[in-house]
């Protein structure tokens, strides 16, 4: 009888523990509605709540007189630069731009600052690309993510004076220069 209970409850024991999921740390993932802690609703005024264990930094000229603030970085505790915000203009600011500093945060498909060009064509589908003078800005298809490669990457052809650029013309290993999250 003894063994009939003891290997019940080594069943029992072995069935919890596979089927017990493990939670996901989301601490540095990009998804459509979040970025790390913060998600699309989270309000500038909960900030300092969200990241206590963080440093918050803003334009305190502007918080003297009474408007709103510019930028806001954020700060890890020992000085790891890890996102700067923008926030609306709205009478109850959110989040309205993010860019990511820290290699850590990735997005859901694991694109992040250590990816390249063609990590970015594997994973997503490719809606734009933007030239300025010294960037391609690549917008991604149904999604808040965008990433801006240097036009240093490119063929020295394709640095000056061209004002269309295709996916096909832009390297492979072409590395990411910033990666940005934009809600509106």
């Amino acid at each position: 009888m003894k063994k009939i209970e003891y290997l019940i409850g080594v069943i029992l024991i072995t069935f919890l523990l596979t089927n017990c999921q493990k939670e996901k740390d989301t601490t540095f993932l990009i998804t459509q509605e979040s970025v790390g802690k913060i998600n699309k609703t989270s309000l500038v005024s909960d900030l300092e709540t969200i990241y206590a264990l963080d440093s918050i930094i803003k334009d305190t000229t502007s918080i003297s007189i009474g408007t709103l603030v510019d930028k806001i970085q954020v700060y890890e505790k020992g000085g790891k630069h890890l996102l700067t915000l923008t926030p609306n203009k709205d009478s109850v600011p959110t989040i309205e731009n993010i860019r990511v500093y820290d290699p850590r945060f990735v997005t859901e498909n694991g694109i992040g600052l250590n990816s390249t060009f063609k990590d970015i064509k594997d994973k997503y589908t490719i809606q734009k690309i933007i030239v300025s003078i010294n960037n391609l800005v690549i917008l991604i298809k149904d999604s808040p993510v965008y990433f801006t490669i240097d036009k240093q990457e490119l063929p020295s052809s394709l640095r000056y004076g061209v004002s269309n650029i295709e996916a096909v013309q832009i390297p492979d290993e072409a590395t990411i220069k910033y990666l940005m999250i934009g809600w509106e």
